[in-house]
């Protein structure tokens, strides 16, 4: 045992965090939280910044827009937005896991027409709120592909997944017609929006080629993907592309696909490689119901970030190479609500929440630890237009009304500068989560930041289980600040902060809420805060902030100088 508390605390030390897996602690005793304003570990990169859903056509609808315009709002730095279905064909009209733009057609002698109108629309919503798309290529136009019937899908929560395999999942019949549409629509863009903005966004071709969304052979997808990036490079050589977004078990895929842009002929080219700007693949979670309760599967989503770290680092043509987890999730199934899949019930509470703080926090170890240029992780997690409310999607809005995981992003947005060294007695070492997950104790741990001219400390009271409803005490004490007054502010969620949940529970859960009741819940599903601009006296530069934290619940402690 005490060889492996010594492991545990020796891997912690490498990664810039000092935690203890299993410190047994009465749930009265604080936990004691060390933060040190001049020990950095590094980067506070704004990986958190980039989102993402199945369905396009919901970006420039009603509450589309107005979840976009608060991701905008909350973030200092661009937001990125991933969307599937921006190739596929169909009149734009919106339906779970289903998309169109109707980008190509053919006329009656199969000659190409371009129609942007649609895409247009979406990345024109995009744009105006200063957000750059992370640009998918697919899927498949009925026109091009080998498979063409039936092409549009009808699923519905509870149907088998299967069913929405269908015509837009199949290779193109031509592949240079297939190239010359990414040219064209590239081409389109830099004309629309200008070279240096093109620039500044990521394409990457197709979704999960490993798994059901690709009905091609292997060697099928490594053309498609030459082509693609061939069209790309034309349009603009500067214009970034990379691939392949692999599922969290895709490794074997996803190293045929590096092996090939680094070592195989080209389709196009004839020559060796192909062009490879960042390297996607995805990382998912697995809750499941265990004695009638939500148990979250933590541990899955840091093993597939750990495995395809692991991988990537192997490379050492790649280093240095940014690297974005195209869907980051704590399950895979967006559009399955909690009718079908009970033990999606997570989603509307605030376990989503700390479970939200405690896994983005691991995904930075996890890259520090590998080396990894970790850019950006994708929630996918939007909005579902005109559903019932609080169905169980995993969206960060319902009907307008932001639910409690969406502040934990407007708590990331604070959150800059430099990453700081973060010791606490209560927060789990990286390893003994990838072996078993987060089932003793709860994880009581914080992600710190600072500039030189604030500080800001996420704190979490997180369990796999959401029966673990133990309050925790919490002990924070900030060391080395450069000023003998500070401003300190502090946000929280939990079941009486920024809830818009609980407060629609309270209200009976009305499907129908009076315009008042709307009211209530959008200002419910506010970030509070329990103090704000309180001047407050550091001795010696510390300062001890008390607090507790409820279950599943996050705290952030900002302070200015």
């Amino acid at each position: 045992m005490k060889k492996l508390y010594q492991a545990a605390f020796f891997v912690a030390c490498i990664i810039g965090i000092h935690s203890f897996a299993f410190a047994q602690q009465n749930p009265q005793t604080a936990t004691n939280i060390n933060v040190d304003i001049n020990r950095s570990v590094g980067d506070m990169k704004p990986i958190w910044a980039w989102f993402g859903h199945d369905e396009p056509n919901y970006t420039y609808m009603k509450d589309g827009r107005k979840l976009l315009t608060e991701l905008s709002a909350l973030s200092p730095v661009p937001v990125y937005m991933r969307t599937h279905n921006l190739m596929t064909s169909g009149d734009g009209t919106p339906a779970l896991k289903w998309g169109s733009t109707n980008i190509y057609t053919e006329d009656a002698r199969g000659n190409p027409v371009y129609n942007f109108r649609i895409v247009d629309s979406i990345f024109d919503t995009y744009i105006k709120r200063g957000m750059k798309p992370l640009a998918q290529l697919g899927f498949m136009p009925e026109a091009l592909s080998t498979h063409p019937e039936p092409y549009q899908h009808h699923w519905k929560p509870g149907v088998e997944y299967k069913a929405i395999e269908t015509g837009w999942a199949y290779p193109p019949k031509d592949y240079k017609k297939w190239g010359e549409l990414v040219y064209q629509w590239v081409k389109h863009c830099v004309a629309r929006y200008g070279a240096k903005e093109v620039a500044s966004w990521y394409w990457e071709v197709w979704n999960e080629p490993d798994g059901a969304y690709w009905k091609g052979t292997v060697p099928e997808f490594y053309k498609l993907y030459d082509y693609a990036a061939d069209g790309v490079k034309r349009a603009l050589p500067e214009a970034k592309i990379g691939g392949c977004n692999v599922t969290g078990g895709g490794m074997r895929f996803l190293t045929g696909f590096l092996n090939h842009c680094l070592k195989d002929t080209n389709y196009v080219t004839g020559k060796i490689g192909s062009p490879l700007d960042a390297v996607l693949f995805h990382a998912k979670g697995s809750p499941k119901i265990t004695n009638g309760q939500v148990r979250m599967g933590i541990l899955n989503q840091l093993r597939n970030m750990n495995n395809m770290f692991k991988l990537i680092a192997s490379y050492p043509q790649l280093k240095g190479l940014p690297v974005i987890i195209g869907e980051s999730d704590p399950e895979g199934c967006a559009a399955c609500g909690m009718a079908t899949n009970p033990e999606n019930a997570y989603r509307n509470g605030t376990l989503y929440s700390s479970y939200t703080a405690a896994s983005f926090a691991r995904a930075y170890q996890l890259a520090d630890q590998y080396n990894i240029n970790l850019i950006g992780a994708v929630s996918w997690s939007f909005e579902f237009e005109d559903q019932p409310w609080f169905a169980g999607f995993r969206d960060l809005a319902t009907n307008g009304v932001d639910k409690p995981v969406l502040n934990v992003f407007r708590m990331f947005g604070m959150m800059k500068g430099k990453r700081l060294s973060v010791q606490s007695d209560a927060m789990y070492a990286l390893q003994p989560i990838l072996d078993s997950g987060i089932r003793k104790q709860p994880d009581v741990g914080a992600l710190a930041s600072a500039t030189d001219k604030t500080a800001a400390v996420m704190m979490w009271n997180y369990h796999d289980d959401d029966n673990a409803r133990t309050p925790r005490p919490v002990s924070l004490q900030l060391a080395n600040l450069p000023a003998k007054t500070v401003t300190l502010t502090r946000y929280v969620i939990d079941w009486t902060h920024s809830n818009s949940y609980e407060v629609w529970k309270k209200m009976g859960s009305p499907q129908n809420p009076t315009p008042a009741q709307i009211a209530q819940l959008e200002k419910a599903g506010m970030l509070q805060s329990l103090s704000k601009g309180q001047k407050v006296n550091t001795i010696n530069g510390n300062l001890n902030v008390k607090t507790t934290l409820q279950a599943q619940g996050v705290e952030l402690v900002k302070v200015d100088w």
